[in-house]
Parts: structure tokens; C-alpha cells; sequence
């Protein structure tokens, strides 16, 4: 029997640490299936969002094979920001994953960026 884990996003504009409302937030399987889409509240906030993820003792011994957290991918967008993909997410068993989505305005991006920023969370040596 699986385990839960949580994700919890925070969405702002810049470093200014302005919450966005209404960032429309889709949450994805490594395969692209859909697992939760919403909106951010008005404090930029949403979840979380309840994911099953392996045993808590799969992370407990080494040389298991088997990989101790489940990966969700996010993806952010915001009618006049920069749209943000973060993949990878790391969740653990019984743990909330805090993922921050800094959005920029696109008046504040060159003409020649790119709309989406991408972010790959490495996998960690475990």
C-alpha cells in the first residue's frame, strides 16, 4: 500500500514576493496524466494536493532499486507572465513538497525570451 505525500504551491510575481490569484496550475504525472488543476487563491496559495508516493521504507535501506519519492511535474501560467514548468517535483511519504512559482511579467522579459521558464529538479543520489 502506498504512502501520501502533499505538494503546496505559492505563486508570486518577481522577487517582490507579490501573491498572484487566479495562476491557473496543472500538476502532472512523469507520463503527462493529469492529477490536479485550480486556480491560486487570492494569496497566490494552492493545495495541498494529496499524492501517493512509495512506502516510507523504501527510503530506509539502500540498494533497494526502488526510488524512496514520487515526481509530479507543474506547470504555471498567467495571462500576461512568463509561464513556468517545474519537473521533477520531488514528494515524500508523509511530507508537504513547497514548490514557489516566481512569475515574471512579460513587459519586464527582453522580446527575444522565451514565454515558458523551465526548471528540472536534478534527481537526488539516494
Amino acid at each position: 500500500m502506498p504512502d501520501r505525500g502533499y505538494i503546496r504551491l505559492r505563486a508570486y510575481e518577481s522577487y517582490a514576493q507579490i501573491p498572484l490569484k487566479n495562476v491557473a496550475i496543472t500538476i502532472t504525472a512523469n507520463d503527462g496524466t493529469a492529477i490536479s488543476m485550480g486556480l491560486t487563491d487570492r494569496s497566490g496559495q494552492f493545495g495541498p494536493v494529496e499524492l501517493p508516493v512509495p512506502e516510507r521504507s523504501a527510503g530506509l535501506t539502500p540498494d533497494t532499486g526502488i526510488i524512496p519519492f514520487a515526481s509530479v511535474n507543474v506547470h504555471a501560467a498567467l495571462n500576461g507572465y512568463e509561464q513556468i514548468t517545474a519537473s521533477e517535483v520531488q514528494i515524500f511519504p508523509d511530507t508537504v513538497t513547497y514548490q514557489d512559482l516566481i512569475m515574471i511579467p512579460l513587459s519586464e522579459l527582453p522580446a527575444d525570451r522565451a514565454k515558458t521558464e523551465r526548471f528540472d529538479t536534478p534527481p537526488q543520489n539516494l
